[in-house]
């Protein structure tokens, strides 16, 4: 249902009040800053009365950017790039380590994976209060939400570790996906204040910046394990006490340097657009409804989910099908880097292509080169070999389009009123579609093999392409 904008005024006794326009999406009654005041002919009937229009699904306007906002958005990308580094580092850290101390508590490899599952799924969870923190109390608030929650988890972890509890394990688990998700959602923060022709440039950048952290972590595990060794806990539990170092140390950043909140900077800005004070929603369930009614905002989230699923769906199953073919750990690590290196390192060229070339255009590049990575990955021995290598760069590639065109598609296209729900929403289908992904791809391949996994993967690669060509945004009408 294509949204439509309509006008309510004021009925009754006593002074008139201003015409008041809102979107109505879906059903949805959206209360936004596109709600400028009504101008006459050839825009209002004989009666004066605003004709009806269809939005389009652009940003609507939010009043005039100042010099004193572009120096307040280049110390929110400043500051969102160091907390990105320090959260990246808690992340990775952990993550490097997750499967392996699972598999030490439990005394068996069986159910070494959930560890990780939790995560992803207690990461896709935790959107949904996040985006409600967010919509109430701005940017700051929300992320520190996530990391607090991450410094909880990280604790758990480390105490899972100590007395042996499995239980304690997945509970940690889930917690410390709370900091996954508050390093995703900071590319959000990125785009709040952003100019349009430099939207995809300052996305991409915070992304880019995880590469650091992603890097790092890993490479610290030996460290963390004498550390421990120290204190006379588990070698594992080590790098969970980088995790709560880097959550810590983000937060206090976030705390200290991201003021003014530049979410509520942006509303403000709105509101100063807007004929009245608007309404902020922070539901998620709502913000799937109005993603289904902005064209834009709905192929930014099913490019995001969808190369998300193929990403994961192959990268979690690479390194056993590796294993197989008698790959040593160091050189499936080595592939994986490479992979990793190829989701972030060239954020920043992938954010300039975005704003050079349109979103759209790039999602169809992101869906070709997924599309490509998946038919090479089926087409590799098991085992070692350069042509999954190249594959797995490759997967990193059309991820990094994938995430940075589709992120700048919900961004530019969402009302501010209604930003945070929506962008929760994303980053919800975003954890489940991982979560699911990566169950599937289990099945898959103990079922029917790594190449079939592969061709799966290419299918769901192209559903992208689908996607950006069918879901147009409508023209407008009067």
């Amino acid at each position: 249902m294509a949204p439509t904008l309509t006008s309510a005024a004021h009925h009754g006794s006593g002074p008139k009040a201003p015409i008041r326009p809102v979107c109505r999406v879906g059903g949805v009654r959206l209360q936004t800053a596109c709600s400028h005041r009504p101008r006459p002919s050839p825009d209002t009937g004989r009666r004066g009365r605003p004709l009806t229009r269809r939005h389009t699904g652009a940003v609507p306007i939010t009043g005039v950017a100042t010099p004193a906002d572009h120096a307040l958005q280049r110390r929110t990308v400043t500051t969102l790039v160091g907390s990105q580094m320090l959260g990246g580092v808690g992340v990775s850290s952990g993550i490097a380590v997750g499967s392996l101390l699972a598999e030490q508590v439990l005394g068996s490899p069986d159910l070494a994976g959930l560890g990780g599952t939790f995560q992803v799924l207690g990461g896709a969870v935790i959107a949904v209060p996040m985006a409600r923190i967010m919509a109430r109390r701005g940017r700051r608030p929300g992320l520190n939400f996530g990391y607090l929650l991450g410094i909880a988890g990280a604790l758990a972890l480390i105490a899972a570790g100590v007395v042996g509890s499995f239980p304690l394990l997945l509970a940690g688990s889930v917690l410390f996906g709370g900091a996954t998700t508050a390093n995703s959602q900071a590319r959000y923060a990125a785009a709040d204040l952003a100019e349009e022709r430099h939207r995809g440039r300052d996305l991409s950048v915070v992304v880019w910046a995880t590469t650091i952290g992603a890097v790092l972590g890993p490479n610290l595990v030996g460290l963390a394990g004498r550390l421990a060794g120290v204190l006379g806990i588990p070698a594992l539990t080590g790098p969970f006490l980088f995790s709560l170092a880097g959550f810590v140390l983000a937060g206090l950043l976030l705390a200290v340097r991201l003021r003014p909140d530049p979410l509520l900077h942006a509303r403000a800005r709105a509101e100063a657009a807007a004929v009245e004070p608007l309404e902020h929603h922070g539901s998620v369930w709502r913000g799937f409804r109005v993603a289904a009614g902005i064209p834009a905002t709905l192929l930014g989230m099913l490019t995001v989910a969808l190369g998300h699923a193929v990403m994961v769906s192959v990268m979690v199953m690479t390194p056993l099908q590796m294993h197989h073919g008698g790959a040593e750990l160091r050189v499936i690590g080595l592939v994986i880097s490479i992979h990793i290196l190829g989701m972030y390192a060239f954020s920043p060229l992938v954010g300039f292509a975005v704003d050079r070339f349109g979103a759209r255009s790039m999602a169809l590049v992101g869906s070709g080169v997924l599309v490509a990575a998946a038919l090479l990955a089926s087409r590799a021995p098991t085992g070692w070999s350069m042509g999954l290598t190249v594959a797995l760069f490759l997967l990193g590639v059309g991820w990094s389009f994938t995430l940075v065109s589709g992120s700048t598609l919900i961004a530019g296209s969402v009302p501010v009123a209604e930003r945070a729900g929506v962008q929760g929403a994303s980053d919800l289908a975003m954890g489940l579609a991982a979560g699911g992904g990566g169950a599937l791809a289990g099945l898959v391949v103990g079922q029917l093999g790594y190449d079939v996994l592969g061709l799966g993967a290419a299918v769901v690669a192209a559903s992208i392409a689908v996607a950006a060509v069918v879901v147009r945004r409508p023209a407008a009408t009067v």
